[in-house]
């Protein structure tokens, strides 16, 4: 079987007259590419954007609250101290001393009184229960104070038990506590038992 040389000919010149672009979509299809690409990494860009800046503003609030959150702790050691040196070295909750009738007066705090809470003062046979409120951090612009705990004394009868005191921690004043109003604020607790 012979080959014609001319019908060789034919075939690599019919391969070489077909244009160059045939394997290249046509010119009117590859307008706007450039801006397809702009606009995908412009998108790719943007919410990488938001989701730093979400994650920066979820930082801030997380460290705010850390702030915040001490301030209370802070506030409910200081008030728990308070109390436990009222009943340590003034007996001022001494079961013995108080009935239905007389209450235990208040303590100092922060060189300031303590208040009691209106209707938290009962006297059953084996346990004497009052709750406190302290403001602390006093000066000549917050003279409410700037911080504000809530002490609860729980005072068995002689030996029947163990004393407990309760004592939470804010971080806003006590008229903030007393009349929130939607405010926000944070509480921390700490007891003791003796």
């Amino acid at each position: 079987m012979a080959i014609n040389p001319a019908s060789r000919k034919q075939q690599a010149a019919s391969r070489n007259s077909e244009p160059a672009s045939c394997l290249l979509p046509p010119a009117h299809y590859s307008r706007g590419f450039a801006l397809l690409i702009s606009v995908i990494f412009m998108s790719v860009m943007l919410s990488f954007g938001l989701a730093l800046g979400s994650l920066g503003y979820k930082q801030q609030v997380l460290a705010s609250s850390a702030v915040e959150s001490q301030y209370a702790f802070y506030a409910a050691d200081a008030a728990l101290e308070c109390a436990l040196y009222a009943d340590q070295r003034d007996n001022l909750f001494e079961y013995s001393s108080h009935s239905a009738e007389i209450p235990p007066s208040s303590f100092l705090c922060d060189g300031v009184p303590s208040t009691q809470v209106v209707g938290s003062y009962s006297f059953t046979g084996s346990q004497l229960t009052v709750k406190y409120r302290v403001a602390l951090d006093r000066d000549a612009q917050h003279p409410g104070g700037t911080h504000c705990a809530d002490v609860t004394v729980y005072k068995p009868a002689p030996g029947t038990g163990l004393t407990y005191l309760f004592s939470q921690g804010y971080d806003v004043p006590c008229t903030t506590v007393a009349s929130p109003n939607g405010a926000r604020f944070v509480a921390r607790g700490l007891k003791a038992h003796y």
